[in-house]
């Protein structure tokens, strides 16, 4: 019986993050990380302000289903204010998760961590990872901007 009131507990927390989504938006003047889920239809739109290494601000838009929506809100709460690689670690501990691996840093993840439940639904995997996927794109992009600025390299994008 607990287990059951835990489970509901767990699906109202992602229900909410669904219906009301924690940084949706974009960012004015930050270039914007698209990638889509062909197979759900999911499709995310992620802009992220670095201030040096750290994320300074973030926030993502587009259409998914709830599993894809609660995961971007939740990526966007655990990893704002943390250095890229903090934000790399995490997002390989969620991938991990949500593979069906289990491991005490998972913690770190904050509410993301209710969705380890994905685990059992390989097809919805691809909607879990898709937003820390963007976020992935969007921290390798700021490196190679960074990069391309100190080997003063003309035509670098601005994320």
């Amino acid at each position: 019986m607990a287990l059951s009131k835990l489970n509901h507990l767990y699906m109202a927390v992602i229900a909410e993050h669904s219906k009301s989504p924690h940084h949706y938006g974009q960012l004015d003047g930050i270039e914007a990380v698209q990638l889509n889920n062909p197979t759900c239809g999911d499709v995310i739109s992620l802009t992220v302000k670095f201030d040096e290494d750290k994320i300074e601000d973030i926030a993502f838009a587009g259409n998914g289903c709830t599993i894809s929506t609660a995961s971007s809100s939740m990526m966007t709460d655990a990893v704002l204010g943390k250095s890229k690689t903090e934000a790399l670690a995490l997002a390989d501990i969620f991938s991990n998760m949500v593979q069906g691996s289990e491991e005490s840093a998972q913690k770190e993840l904050g509410e993301a961590e209710l969705l380890a439940g994905v685990a059992k639904f390989p097809q919805r995997i691809k909607c879990a990872t898709l937003a820390w996927n963007a976020l992935k794109e969007a921290i390798q992009r700021s490196e190679e901007n960074e990069m391309c600025h100190r080997l003063k390299c003309k035509g670098a994008k601005h994320v």
